[in-house]
């Protein structure tokens, strides 16, 4: 098992969740983080963090898409090893669903 992270995320990342991974498995998108299932050990850390409860264990019914998305990405953007800032909107989007359709940017993140 591991835990991945699911559009929940997006347009929010808030980033607590990378300050307690003990193994640096959270990579960075311009609009949200995800998790390298291979790299993930399941040891939960990160779910209670997350504020937008976009973190689940991949053993959920509907995190089985997600696995997938997580892999892809993690291989395409840089590694996030610090809590960096949120977005200044980020609360006015964390109770938004289905964001990934229409807000998704695959591009790792702007510096």
């Amino acid at each position: 098992m591991t835990y991945i992270v699911n559009d929940a995320c997006i347009k929010c990342k808030y980033m607590d969740c990378v300050e307690v991974c003990p193994v640096d498995c959270f990579y960075e998108g311009e609009n949200m983080l995800v998790i390298h299932p291979d790299e993930c050990i399941d040891c939960g850390v990160c779910e209670p963090e997350c504020p937008v409860e976009a973190i689940v264990p991949d053993s959920e019914p509907t995190a089985e898409k997600w696995v997938e998305m997580n892999r892809q990405y993690a291989a395409a953007w840089p590694n996030i090893t610090r809590k960096g800032q949120a977005p200044a909107d980020a609360d006015a989007w964390k109770d938004i669903p289905d964001k990934f359709e229409k807000y998704f940017d695959p591009n790792p993140p702007k510096r």
